[in-house]
This record gives structure tokens, sequence and C-alpha cells, in this order.
């Protein structure tokens, strides 16, 4: 039977997303999780994967074009499948490949034409613009086609086309600013769709979750001394970080206290029986929080070889739908920037999110009053008062520091 692939919800928020380029076309034999198109959210641009084995059958929507959450996209079936789009509850498919191939010759010369401007800048797809730099092309001479005039695939591909026609002339001036300009010593950045987000979102959580903080010391000593043994034995893509050790420390602890493994919704508390631990993945747009499920469940080097790869497609703009959906709980590692401590923002729904500083070697006092170097690591829990209270994530945070002082029990 056909399978009808709809836009995927990539986050607690989002209520549609752009379908930025078509990787497979109508015709092509796709593979189960082969990558047929991708998608561009306020945060990332995503990679969305056949669910089944087939020939893409039905092409939906169009490059550049805004769509819903859950609206179908395209229809994925046997090659030789009657496909009956009403009975699959799609109402009609996109233009046919001729149609798109005469309205893009039938478009005007670029440098003719306006550029497209949304909110004071360019309108431009992530792939529109890759091209544009990868071709040294001025995006100002462009005409955009997609929706409200965004320049997509397609235009800098009939741009190019044009130009190979056309004989050389002088550039057009460049239009007019329409904002006044900055006060003098001032670079104004225009905030980015993604940074918007996660500023709305984050004002949202300090402004509706009464937020409470508890930091605890751990001493490393053991956990660092078991990590560099393992990592002798283990492959280069397998090695293991200190964010792992983390990870599958709280996964331990979070399966002891659920009600720090929660989310709060209204009059509710959804307590998970998963724990699909989320982890903030830094790239030069913002914070990326990227998802490893069932932690609990899954060994030490599983988890390094999960976080590697999400962390390599993160920062490669090549993220799959679950990516980036579904988890339950949230880990910031600042220590590999130095950060010594920090308190980290809740994110909603959640009802708590764990803040990591560095590894450091520094002066303790032992327990026969000595002064000695010790290893030690600080980390700090934000927790909804809606959902827990202070007793009950300090009893988590005795568990997570015990798993990682005495480190075997994240190998057993």
């Amino acid at each position: 039977m056909a399978e009808v692939i709809t836009m995927p919800k990539m986050g607690f928020d989002m209520a549609e997303g752009t379908l930025v380029e078509w990787v497979r076309q109508v015709g092509d034999e796709v593979g189960e999780d082969d990558v047929i198109a991708i998608i561009e959210t306020d945060k990332a641009n995503v990679e969305v994967p056949a669910l089944r084995s087939g020939v893409l059958r039905a092409v939906l929507v169009e490059e550049g074009q805004m769509v819903p959450v859950g609206q179908p996209i395209a229809v994925i079936g046997a090659p030789d499948e009657e496909i009956d789009l009403e009975a699959l509850g799609v109402t009609e498919a996109a233009p046919e490949a001729e149609a798109r191939e005469v309205e893009e010759a039938a478009a005007p010369t670029p440098p003719e034409t306006s550029p497209a401007v949304e909110r004071g800048r360019l309108a431009v797809s992530p792939v529109a613009r890759r091209m544009a730099e990868e071709l040294g092309i001025d995006l100002t001479q462009v005409r955009g086609t997609g929706p409200n005039g965004r320049i997509i695939k397609r235009d800098i591909e009939a741009y190019l086309r044009e130009m190979e026609k056309a004989p050389e002339k002088a550039p057009p001036p460049l239009p007019t600013p329409s904002r006044a300009p900055a006060p003098e010593g001032i670079q104004v950045e225009p905030l980015t769709p993604m940074r918007r987000t996660i500023g709305r979102r984050m004002v949202e959580s300090k402004q509706q979750a009464p937020h409470f903080y508890i930091t605890y010391e751990i001493d490393m000593e053991a956990a660092m001394a078991l990590r560099k043994e393992l990592n002798a034995l283990l492959s280069e893509d397998e090695r293991i970080s200190v964010n792992d050790l983390v990870i599958k420390a709280a996964a331990i602890a979070l399966r002891e206290f659920p009600r720090l493994n929660a989310s709060f919704a209204g009059d509710e508390i959804h307590i998970h029986e998963q724990v699909n631990i989320g982890i903030a993945v830094a790239r030069e747009a913002g914070l990326v929080t990227a998802v490893i499920r069932d932690c609990d469940r899954k060994s030490l080097t599983q988890i390094a070889r999960e976080a590697r790869e999400l962390i390599r497609r993160v920062r490669e703009g090549r993220m799959r739908p679950d990516d980036m959906v579904g988890s339950t709980f949230t880990i910031s590692n600042l220590g590999m920037f130095g950060a010594e401590e920090f308190a980290a923002i809740i994110n909603p729904p959640q009802a708590a999110i764990l803040a990591v500083g560095a590894v450091r070697r520094v002066p303790v006092v032992t327990e026969d009053g000595e002064l000695a170097v010790g290893t030690r690591m600080k980390v700090t829990i934000s927790a909804d008062h809606r959902v827990t209270d202070g007793a009950e994530a300090a009893r988590f945070m005795q568990a997570l520091k015990a798993a990682l002082e005495q480190p075997l029990r994240l190998v057993l």
C-alpha cells in the first residue's frame, strides 16, 4: 500500500516548515530511510527520509512552499501500484515537472527585476544561498519565484541560464536600503529566524516556569581514569567523551527519579517512560538540541557513537526529523569552553535541564586533612517547581554524583 509522507513536526512549537529541495524526483526508486527532501524550520535544515522502500510516485508541494505540519508532501508506492490520492486523503499533487520547466523558461531576465526582500533582508532558501556563494552570484540580481518572492534553487538555475545567453553589461545599482543607517560605531545584525525562536522560547520559559537551581561538585578522578582505560581499547570513532559519561549517569539517575524525566502540561504532569536525553549542540546560527533515545537502555559506547553522529549531522545541517524531537531531559555542557559552572534555562515543556561545567584539577582537602590535587566537575540542575521540588531534585543530583564517582555502574 502507498505511504503518504507528511511535513514532520520538528519541535514543540513548530507549526510549519518550508520545502527547500526535492532530493529525489517523481519516478525515482528509494530505499527505506533514503533522503527524499530537505525542509527548513526556524532552527535548521532537516532531511526528510522515505518511510519505506519503493518509488516516489507523487510530489505534492513545490520547492520553496511553506507547508503546515502534518500536511502530505509526497507519496511512495510500488512501481505498478495504482495511486488514488483522494483515498489517501490527498487533494492534489504539485504541477508536473514539464509545467515547472515552462514556468522557469518564461521567467523574465533576473537583472531587470527587483530582489525578494523579507524583513529588510533577502529572502533566500539555504540551498539557493549555498549555490550562489559557490558560484559567485549576486543574489540582489536574482528574481525569486518562491512564496512571497523567495529565491529558491530553480531561480539560481534560471539565472545561470539567462546569464549564459545575455551579453555582458554593467550591473544595475544596488537598491537603496529602506531602513535608517545605524549610528556611528554600531554594527546592526538582524535577528535570524532561529535566534528569534530561541529568544522567544527562553523568555517564555523564564516567565512561565518557576526555576530553582541546585549545584553539586563531583569527584571525577575515577570516572576520568575509567574513560582513559576504555578509550585505549576503543577505535577513534567509538571513544568516550566526558559528556557521554554524564549522559549515561543522568539516564541512571532519571530512571530512579522519574519526576525529573517529565514535562509540564497545563493541569497535568506527564512522566515519560522513555529516557530520551537532548544534548545542546552549538552552531554559528545558535543552539540545536539533538536527541539520544533510550539512554538508560544503551551502553556507554552506543551513546558515544550516537552522540558523535548526531553532532556531526547537526553541524553539517543534515538533521533528520527524529534527531530533534522527543527529548524528555536536556544536558547543556559548556565545559569544553572552560566554563566552571553555569545555570541553564529549562527547555519547555521539560521539567529540568542539567548544566555541566569543566573537569578541573583543583586543590582539595583529603579525609585525613591533607592538601592534595583533585579532579572535580560542577553540575547545576535547573528544575521547574510546578513539577518537582528541591528535595527530589537534590536526591536526583546525589544519584548522578554517585554514578560518576563509582563509574563501573556506567558500564555494567
